[in-house]
C-alpha cells in the first residue's frame, strides 16, 4: 500500500512537471513569434529604405545621362553605336 502511495505521489510529481515545462514552452514559443513579428518589420522596414535609396539614385543617374546626352549628342550616339556593334559581336558567338 506504501508503494501504491509512493508510486502515485511521483506519477502527480512528473504530472506537474510536465505542466509546468508545457506552460514554460508555451511562453517560450510565444516570445519567439513576437520576436519574430519585430524581426520581420524591421527587415520591411529596411527594405522599404533600400529600396527608396536606390529609386532616388537611379532617377538621379538617369538625369545626368540625360543632361550629359543634351550636351553632347554626337559623342552620346557613337558611344550608343559601338555598344551596339559589340553585342552583335557577343551575340554571334
Amino acid at each position: 500500500m506504501a508503494e501504491m502511495k509512493t508510486a502515485s505521489a511521483e506519477s502527480t510529481a512528473a504530472r506537474v512537471k510536465a505542466d509546468i515545462a508545457a506552460d514554460d514552452l508555451s511562453a517560450q514559443v510565444t516570445a519567439l513569434r513576437e520576436d519574430l513579428s519585430r524581426l520581420t518589420d524591421s527587415v520591411r522596414a529596411l527594405g522599404q529604405g533600400a529600396k527608396s535609396v536606390v529609386t532616388d539614385e537611379a532617377s538621379l543617374m538617369t538625369e545626368r545621362l540625360r543632361d550629359k546626352v543634351r550636351e553632347e549628342p554626337i559623342m552620346a550616339l557613337a558611344i550608343t553605336a559601338g555598344v551596339a556593334y559589340l553585342f552583335g559581336l557577343l551575340s554571334r558567338r
